[in-house]
């Protein structure tokens, strides 16, 4: 038996020294609980401690509550209807944390292992993407980053404003030039506008493009071949336009002399209502992402055929009067220019004011509105230095009286605007606004004090002493300013950057950004 056994162990394990002398190690006791722990947690405080030497303090938290989030799409409601909520400004420069972080990341560290390094980028990542964030979050994001660059300028932190080829927007002209400029480069490169397709011409995706209300076709077919802001992806949209006119509607639907509204209205109504069923868009923000542009001074009444149309839509109108519920924190007054021909080619330009024989001048029907009358009774045929006319003597060119006038009178008709503001500036004519409740044309970008006279409707009887006490160097900056900013009323074919289109879709773009280039104070 002795034999056989050891002969068994030496086929299995041949005897040593140690074998021979020492009797066989007991197994090792199971580890304790506490030194489980242990080892279970020393990788994460590793990991965290190789985080907070990798990544900025408030880098996740800010960028997870700050950057993706759901900023303006969120609806509020106010006293004047929904609006498109503002995000709070971000405490950080997301595009610069994150580059950082990244490279951070990716950087060599003395004390971290190299799979530390990837085990700590891997649970930023994680930190940084908890969830899949939905095309209109991202597109938001995009947004607030606008936002915070447009702040950043009007606190004249902006270091990285290149000089532009085109256009640099300076003086008094603008209320702040520096955030318009940086407010019009996030447009060009964010903004994107989706046409609705439903609808036919001429009432829809057409409009007038000769007469006094030509801004409305004009608008309406330049935007309906534009490729740079246009997109045919709904999802990837910023706003939303109606491409119907109303100055087409009245011509084709409106029956003359009969006083009725109901076909026009319907027509509107029933538009509204196949795209609120056919697409999630108008009912997903009440319409606060939507626009539509009208010239024809019933634009503002026919708006009100759609309750949140009027209430929450962004509404670019030529009839921009206060009194007619025009609401200036959420519309957008555009001028109205006359194109007799469909351009302005012949109609810009004029003269030193040096050769400028004519203290004032206006021509136009006094029948038409409540405030011409009053100018025609003081001052047509009464002064020589004031060329005031219901018509034009036979003979006499209308644009060359323009061209001779140091100031040219731009009283409203039955709507607040009128083309001769911009008839004013395209000639080099100082404008005289003799208006009441009129909300000016790009107000949120432009000083109209610093280029412009205002007169109020009761002090027209002494119009003409207002005119001449205005110094001979106050007259000539009101003329040169004037002539600076000529660009932003100008048509061209096709559009060029900074002009009447592009200050047209510039002011609709801050109403969606739902912010203000122009301070308080300034507006008071």
């Amino acid at each position: 038996m002795e034999g056989n056994e050891a002969l068994a162990l030496s086929e299995t394990a041949p005897l040593t020294p140690e074998t021979k002398t020492s009797p066989p190690l007991p197994p090792p006791p199971p580890p304790s609980s506490s030194l489980k722990l242990i080892l279970f947690l020393a990788p994460l405080v590793l990991v965290s401690v190789l985080v907070s030497f990798l990544v900025p303090k408030d880098f996740v938290q800010d960028f997870r509550s700050s950057l993706l989030f759901r900023s303006s799409s969120s609806i509020v409601q106010t006293r004047g209807g929904a609006r498109v909520a503002s995000a709070p400004s971000p405490s950080v420069d997301f595009a610069s944390v994150k580059k950082e972080a990244c490279v951070n990341a990716s950087a060599p560290s003395r004390s971290a292992a190299p799979e530390s390094q990837d085990k700590a980028g891997a649970d930023i990542s994680d930190a940084i993407g908890t969830r899949k964030y939905t095309k209109l979050e991202r597109l938001e994001a995009g947004l607030q980053m606008a936002r915070t660059a447009i702040r950043a300028a009007k606190r004249g932190n902006q270091s990285d404003l290149a000089e532009d080829k085109d256009y640099m927007p300076a003086g008094p002209m603008y209320w702040h030039g520096k955030a318009f400029h940086r407010s019009y480069l996030e447009m060009e490169k964010r903004l994107k506008i989706y046409i609705y397709g439903e609808g036919e011409p001429p009432v829809f995706h057409d409009g007038p493009i000769k007469g006094i209300l030509a801004t409305e076709g004009y608008f309406i077919n330049q935007l309906e071949m534009d490729t740079r802001f246009v997109t045919g992806d709904p999802e990837k949209a910023h706003l939303f336009f109606l491409s119907f006119s109303i100055t087409h509607l009245i011509r084709y639907v409106y029956v003359v002399d009969s006083h009725d509204w109901g076909p026009m209205r319907r027509t509107i109504t029933d538009y509204v209502r196949v795209i609120s069923e056919k697409y999630p868009y108008w009912n997903r923000s009440l319409g606060a992402d939507h626009f539509m542009l009208a010239c024809h001074d019933w634009g503002p009444e026919i708006s009100f055929s759609v309750p949140n149309l009027y209430n929450n839509s962004i509404r670019a109108l030529c009839n921009a009067n206060t009194s007619e519920r025009f609401n200036p924190s959420r519309d957008v007054s555009i001028p109205e220019i006359n194109l007799p021909k469909g351009d302005l080619k012949g109609l810009t330009g004029g003269p030193p004011p040096s050769k400028r024989d004519i203290l004032a001048f206006f021509a136009g029907g006094g029948d038409h509105g409540p405030i011409r009358p009053i100018l025609i009774k003081h001052w047509e045929n009464k002064d020589r230095d004031m060329e005031v006319h219901q018509y034009l003597p036979q003979g006499v060119d209308y644009y060359q009286m323009l061209r001779r006038a140091k100031y040219c009178l731009c009283p409203s008709g039955y709507e607040v605007a009128s083309p001769r503001i911009g008839e004013a500036l395209h000639t080099g004519c100082v404008p005289v606004l003799l208006k009441s409740g009129y909300a000016a044309p790009f107000g949120d970008v432009l000083n109209w004090e610093a280029f412009s006279v205002t007169v109020p409707v009761e002090d027209i009887p002494n119009l003409k002493n207002i005119l001449t006490r205005i110094s001979t160097r106050r007259y000539l900056t009101l003329q040169r300013r004037g002539v600076q900013i000529r660009r932003h009323f100008v048509v061209n074919f096709p559009p060029e950057r900074y002009d009447m289109y592009h200050m047209i879709l510039h002011s609709i773009w801050l109403r969606r950004l739902n912010l203000r280039i122009r301070d308080e104070q300034q507006a008071e």
